[in-house]
This record gives C-alpha cells, structure tokens and sequence, in this order.
C-alpha cells in the first residue's frame, strides 16, 4: 500500500489496476470524471446478494451523494452503514483492431470505495440536494420552486466518502500484433460523444415562459 498524499489517492489491493498504463490515482482526474458523469453504478450487498443499481448522483469535494424515496429498500439498508462501490465510465470510442481478439474501448472511469451514511444534518442534506440537482444541469436549483419541507423529509440522502478509488483510463489506437499490421483489415477508432438535443417544451407549460438559462447552456456545450 503507498501513502496517500493531498494530491493522490493511496494504492491498495482493493482499487489496485492490474494494468498499470491504465491507472490513475490523482484526484482531480478522478474529480473530473465525476462531474462530466450523470449515472453512477452503484454496488453493494443486499441479503447476501450482490445488487448494482444506476443512480443520479452529486460530488462535494470528496463526498458522493445520492438520493431516493424513503421508502426504497436499498436506501434503507444502505443508511445502515454498508459498504459500497461506485463506478462512473465515460465511453469515448469503439477500438476497432485488425483481430477480434484487440476490439476494446477508449474510455475513462472512476471506480470508488467507501462506506454509506446517512445524511441526518439539515444543511448538509439541502446542500446535497443541491448538489445532485445541479450536477444533471448547473444553476438548475435556482430555476425551481423553492422545495418543501414536505419533500425534503421524503427524501433519503445517502453520503459515500470516497475512501478508496482510482480512475481507470484507455486512450489511442488499437494495438494489434505486430504480424497483423499488413494484413488487408480495416482497424481504427469510432469516436463516441455524448451531445444534448434541442429542449422540448413540457406540453402543459404556460405560454410565453422561455427555455431555462440552465438547459440553454446545457444543450450548447456541443
């Protein structure tokens, strides 16, 4: 195990990347693919059995937060402070070699260790509310209805402090076998983004009212 540094998360044989050319340990890499992410994989054990689920989630320096009904039963036991993992990959292209056996992808994705807890603390449990709102849109909070009381105590918040993690990153063309390379194969990359359409405008939505200044920005970014 290394030490961990401000910078850097410590290598353990749980977030250790057997491919070494792969891995990263640096935090800001990590961060980043947290917040160009909108679903985590969430995982942990429920009853001795093994459950992932997608859910939407919001990152406070090293606090990841997600949230759901009172009544889901995967919250319930995960306010009981169980262990968890998350994983958030981004995909940018197909990897395509001259062999099947060198298909692959180009991506980047975070995967995450750590405990679950309950957010009990008032402003805490706003302020991850806040955060999880924001990270599907910035500045959306702002743009809606102040929240209720009501709504807020229907709510669970989940805390995962990142306590073990490493980004685990592909890049770059295929890397065939040397004696593949004169072959008379296609081989390449197929890049893959991730783009927002056009607004559509709820059909209930009073006349007059314009495309929110968050989701006008959101839906220019590419």
């Amino acid at each position: 195990m290394t030490e961990p540094t401000q910078d850097r998360f410590p290598v353990t044989p749980t977030n250790k990347i057997r491919v070494a050319k792969r891995a990263n340990y640096d935090r800001d890499t990590l961060f980043a693919i947290l917040d160009e992410g909108l679903i985590a994989q969430v995982g942990f054990v429920l009853d001795d059995k093994p459950i992932v689920l997608p859910m939407a989630y919001g990152r406070i320096d090293d606090q990841i937060y997600i949230h759901g009904a009172k009544a889901a039963r995967m919250l319930k036991k995960l306010k009981e402070g169980l262990p968890v993992c998350l994983n958030v990959t981004l995909v940018d292209g197909l990897v395509l070699g001259r062999a099947a056996f060198h298909h692959t992808m180009n991506f980047r994705s975070a995967n995450i260790h750590g405990t679950a807890r309950l957010v009990e603390d008032e402003k805490e449990k706003y302020d991850a509310l806040v955060a999880i709102t924001d990270h599907l849109a910035p500045g959306r909070w702002d743009e809606t209805r102040e929240t209720t009381k009501k709504e807020i105590n229907a709510t669970t918040v989940i805390a995962v402090t990142i306590e073990q993690a490493a980004s685990k990153i592909r890049g770059g063309m295929p890397i065939d076998d040397e004696e593949d390379y004169d072959l008379d194969f296609w081989a390449g990359v197929v890049p893959i983004s991730t783009s927002f359409g056009p607004a559509i405008d709820d059909a209930r939505l009073k006349a007059g009212i314009p495309v929110a200044e968050s989701i006008r920005k959101l839906t220019s970014r590419r």
